[in-house]
């Protein structure tokens, strides 16, 4: 029997205020450093250099608790009893934040161009100094690795700078560098897959932050307005961005990336936008129109042709995914409702999140990859079907957690916890979606999308 999927008028409710921010402890910090020198150690790594820019630091971050600002850092890993971190001239006043023991040094060359770099002594030099020897074996981390379908040795691929490559080849020798990234992003057991209480209450925090943005913008837009006009409806507060943040109407919004404009807000064409914080990002995609009178001729049927289809393969991921899911199982859920050409769906039906908007997908074709207690994911199906019906999309963050870690957080964040249980009872009994346990939203609009972006009331449900 065929779900029913229907647009019906809807009252989104408050789901609490955030009035507490989570915060990770030095001990967090500690309990993953041990866990990495486990995991060196069975590997036969002696220590880990660790490179990350603004861009790119979710691994260092993860690790140490430092987010370089301007300029690029580094951390040597289990060579000596305390990480180095290595830094530039403006990031090593601010190194003393770090909230969790390092060894601050200045390095200049990780500096801005034309600032002084006649300090520093020459990274081999460095490297010897905090115990890099001869005959070892080190790995290097920043944000990627690579697999033999894309090159013949992998392990000797290196996204980093070949400025540290090169040093550490010189010290130890070229083939005992190694690419480790996957200790931290592999989507069955890195590292940074299975996520602390803490840290999911901080993810959940962001999401607050970037939904309540979206919710801004969908109850506030108006035509006429700029897209930098209703960008500006998010709120942005400072919290950190993982991505640019995204508001395009026309035809420029077909390529969904694009920043704002000056472009004004025109009836009758294509929106989108997207919200993005460490932790959580929150996107959605229609047509700003009321209804589907002011839809352009040809695609007036948009509502059954693609939103509701759209929305019957979020429900059926929703209701399925779940503890011991393999990614496999929710990729053939969407690819059998939406595999059609027509709809255009190429990217993973879902992927992990965490400082970073893409960590690593478990989904993709025939992936028995088994989702785990702790994993941070987003809902994230996009259709490009490269038409003019455009796109539609709703994603928003989710993540798993069992008895033990549901009870976890329950305890240490009763004001996300309550926010969690709040939503879970709208999706329920509004949306029609049923969760399993183990599945805690995270937005403040939770599978809440308006295909009819000026009638914001006006969402999609599964019928009882």
């Amino acid at each position: 029997m065929e779900m029913n999927i229907s647009l019906q008028s809807v009252s989104l409710p408050d789901f609490g205020a955030v009035t507490i921010e989570p915060a990770l402890s030095e001990a967090i910090f500690l309990q993953r450093q041990e866990r990495l020198k486990k995991r060196m150690s069975e590997l036969g790594i002696d220590a880990l250099v660790v490179y990350a820019d603004r861009e790119h630091h979710a691994n260092l971050t993860w690790l140490c608790g430092y987010d370089p600002r301007f300029e690029e850092a580094l951390l040597i890993f289990g060579a000596a009893e305390v990480p180095a971190l290595l830094v530039g001239n403006e990031g090593l006043g601010y190194a003393e934040l770090c909230p969790s023991p390092v060894c601050s040094i200045l390095y200049q060359p990780l500096s801005l161009m034309g600032q002084d770099r006649s300090l520093s002594p020459a990274l081999h030099d460095l490297l010897l100094e905090e115990g890099i020897r001869k005959g070892q074996n080190i790995g290097v981390a920043g944000w990627k690795y690579y697999t033999a379908q894309e090159f013949e040795q992998p392990s000797l691929v290196f996204e980093t700078p070949s400025f540290l490559i090169d040093a550490l080849r010189k010290i130890v020798g070229h083939d005992r560098v190694r690419n480790a990234n996957n200790l931290f992003m592999h989507p069955q057991d890195g590292l940074r897959i299975i996520n602390e209480a803490e840290q999911l209450a901080a993810f959940e925090f962001a999401a607050c932050l970037s939904s309540d943005g979206l919710k801004n913008v969908l109850f506030g837009l108006q035509p006429g307005m700029t897209e930098y006009q209703a960008a500006a409806l998010m709120g942005a507060n400072g919290f950190p961005h993982a991505a640019h943040t995204m508001l395009t109407n026309g035809p420029r919004a077909a390529y969904g990336l694009p920043s704002p404009s000056m472009n004004t807000l025109k009836v009758g064409e294509p929106f989108t936008m997207c919200m993005c914080l460490w932790g959580a990002l929150n996107a959605r995609a229609g047509w700003l129109v009321h209804d589907e009178t002011e839809l352009p001729e040809g695609v007036q049927d948009y509502l059954d042709r693609l939103a509701i289809p759209y929305f019957r393969a979020i429900t059926k991921w929703y209701e399925h995914i779940g503890i011991g899911v393999t990614g496999g199982e929710l990729y053939d859920i969407i690819h059998r409702e939406i595999g059609d050409p027509f709809f255009g769906v190429q990217l993973n039906p879902g992927h992990y999140i965490h400082y970073d908007e893409w960590v690593h997908s478990p989904i993709f074709k025939g992936s028995s990859i088994t989702l785990q207690s702790g994993v941070a994911l987003q809902v994230d199906v996009i259709p490009a079907t490269g038409s003019a019906y455009h796109t539609i999309n709703i994603e928003d963050g989710i993540a798993l957690a069992d008895e033990a870690l549901r009870n976890e957080i329950a305890q240490k964040f009763p004001e996300t916890w309550a926010r969690i249980r709040a939503r879970r009872t709208f999706m329920a009994e509004v949306i029609g979606i049923q969760l399993k346990p183990e599945v805690l939203p995270f937005s403040n609009i939770p599978a809440y999308l308006p295909p009819f972006v000026l009638s914001p009331d006006r969402v999609l449900v599964k019928e009882a």
